[in-house]
C-alpha cells in the first residue's frame, strides 16, 4: 500500500514567501505562447554632435515618408510617424492569417543646445530618417553666479 501523508496546513503556509516569484509560477512556462507573437519595435535615434549642429539618425523601416513629423520648438525635438503593415497569408483561394497593425511611433528628447530652424536639413532614405539640426548662435545658456 502507498504511504499517504497528510497535509498540514499552517507547515505549508509558513514557509509561504511572498516575495518569491519563482515558487508562485513554478511549474507555469510562459515561453511557448510569447515565441509566435511579433511586437513592434520602438524607434531607434542615433544623436551625434559636432560643434556646429546635431545629427539625429532615426530608424523607421517601412513608414511613408508623408506619415513622418518632425517638430523643433527651442532645445526640443519631437518625431511622430504612423505605422501601419498589412501581412496576409494564403494557401491557394483560402485565406490562413491576416494580421493588421496601425500604430504610432512617437519620440521626443531636449537637445543641449537651441536650434536654428531656418537652416534644418531633413531626408529619408531606405528606412532612415536623417536631421541636421544646426544651433542657434548666441542662444547657449546663461550661467548665473551665485553671491
Amino acid at each position: 500500500m502507498a504511504n499517504i501523508t497528510p497535509f498540514d496546513f499552517f507547515n505549508d503556509v509558513t514557509r509561504f514567501n511572498p516575495f518569491s516569484v519563482s515558487d508562485f509560477f513554478k511549474g507555469f512556462r510562459v515561453q511557448p505562447w510569447l515565441t509566435d507573437v511579433n511586437f513592434e519595435p520602438q524607434m531607434r535615434i542615433d544623436v551625434s554632435e559636432d560643434d556646429d549642429a546635431y545629427v539625429i539618425k532615426a530608424e523607421l523601416p517601412g513608414v511613408n515618408k508623408d506619415d513622418i513629423k518632425v517638430e523643433i520648438d527651442g532645445k526640443q525635438l519631437s518625431i511622430s510617424a504612423e505605422v501601419r503593415k498589412e501581412k496576409e497569408e494564403k494557401k491557394g483561394k483560402m485565406t490562413l492569417r491576416n494580421e493588421r497593425y496601425y500604430g504610432k511611433q512617437y519620440r521626443s528628447f531636449s537637445l543641449g543646445h537651441f536650434i536654428d530652424e531656418s537652416k534644418v536639413e531633413a531626408k529619408y532614405q531606405d528606412g532612415v530618417l536623417e536631421l541636421k539640426l544646426p544651433k542657434k548662435n548666441g542662444a547657449a545658456g546663461k550661467t548665473i553666479k551665485i553671491q
